[in-house]
C-alpha cells in the first residue's frame, strides 16, 4: 500500500456522518378502516390513545375514512390524496376476510405504503382475536439495515418516543451476507483472512455506533427526556429482529417500506410486517 493510500484511509476512517435534527409535524391524522359508525369510531379512539404522545406540543386534527367511503384501492387512493393527512391509520387486508391468514397485508395496504406519501402506522386488525391493547407508546424501536444517515427514520421514531422515554435504535448487519465476502477473502492468497474479519467487522459495527453516538448528543443538547438503547451487532435480521422486539417489549416498529430502486417495498419491512402481525408499525 502506497503512502497516499495510507492516508486517504485514515482521512475515511475520520470522517463520521452526524445526526441531523429535524422536527417532524403531524398535524392532521387519518383513520382507514372497513368499519362503520360505531366500530370505526371505537377505532379511532383507540389509536388515538396509543398516540397521545403526539399531542404534545400541538394536539393533531383527526379524521377518518369508514368502509362505506371506499371499496377499492383507486378509491382509497383518491380519498387519501383528497385529505392530505400528515399520518394515515390503518390495518392489514381492507375489505378482506385474509387477515385470519398470516401470509400478506393484503392489496389495500401493499399499494397505499408505495404510494402515499404521509408515513402509514399499521396496527394489529380489530377483529383479531385476542385484541391488543393499545396503550400509550413506552417503547419505541427504529430498525434499518443501515442505520448511519437515516436522518429521516430516526427523526420519526424520536417523534413518537418523545412522551414515552424509551428509543431503541437498531442495526444488525447481516451475517450470511458476511461470512460470503469473508469466504471469497480466504481465497486470496495476498490477504490475511483472520486480520481481514476482524477489521471489517469492526469498522461495519464503528459506524453505526458513532452514529448513534451523535444522535444521543444531539437529543441532549435538545433538552428531550428520552432513554436511547443501542443494538448493534452481527445476526439474522428477521430472527433477531423478532428476538429483539419480544425481548425490549417494543411497543412501535419505525422502518422505512420505500425503496429508490424498485417499486416492491423495501426488503428488510415486508417480511418484518408479515412476521409481526401484533405490533403496531410506523412504515416510512
Amino acid at each position: 500500500m502506497t503512502s497516499v493510500d495510507q492516508f486517504e484511509s485514515l482521512f475515511k476512517a475520520a470522517a463520521r456522518t452526524a445526526y441531523r435534527f429535524e422536527e417532524v409535524g403531524i398535524a392532521k391524522i387519518l383513520v382507514v378502516t372497513d368499519l362503520e359508525s360505531a366500530q370505526a369510531q371505537q377505532l379511532q379512539s383507540r389509536v388515538e390513545v396509543f398516540l397521545q404522545a403526539l399531542k404534545e406540543p400541538t394536539a393533531p386534527d383527526w379524521s377518518i375514512l369508514q368502509g362505506r367511503d371506499f371499496r377499492d384501492v383507486q378509491q382509497l387512493l383518491q380519498r387519501v390524496e383528497d385529505e392530505a393527512a400528515d399520518l394515515i391509520c390503518s390495518y392489514r387486508h381492507l375489505h378482506s376476510q385474509a387477515w385470519r391468514w398470516p401470509y400478506s397485508l393484503g392489496e389495500h395496504l401493499d399499494v397505499l405504503t408505495q404510494v402515499s406519501s404521509a408515513p402509514v402506522l399499521v396496527v394489529p386488525h380489530p377483529l383479531r382475536e385476542p385484541a391488543r391493547s393499545l396503550d400509550p407508546i413506552s417503547n419505541v424501536m427504529a430498525i434499518t439495515d443501515h442505520l448511519t444517515g437515516d436522518h429521516r427514520l430516526v427523526n420519526y421514531a424520536l417523534r413518537f418516543a418523545r412522551g414515552c422515554g424509551k428509543l431503541h435504535l437498531t442495526h444488525i448487519e447481516d451475517e450470511a451476507a458476511f461470512e460470503r465476502y469473508l469466504d471469497v477473502i480466504s481465497k486470496i492468497p495476498s490477504i490475511d483472512t483472520e486480520s481481514a474479519r476482524e477489521s471489517i467487522l469492526q469498522r461495519l459495527l464503528k459506524e453505526p455506533h458513532d452514529y448513534i453516538a451523535s444522535i444521543v448528543s444531539e437529543i441532549e443538547r435538545l433538552g428531550f427526556a428520552i432513554e436511547v438503547g443501542e443494538i448493534v451487532s452481527l445476526g439474522h435480521r428477521i430472527a433477531d429482529h423478532e428476538r429483539l422486539v419480544d425481548e425490549n417489549r417494543v411497543d412501535l416498529l419505525v422502518l422505512n417500506t420505500k425503496d429508490d430502486d424498485q417499486m416492491a417495498m423495501h426488503g428488510l419491512a415486508y417480511p418484518l410486517a408479515v412476521e409481526l402481525r401484533d405490533v403496531p408499525m410506523l412504515m416510512l
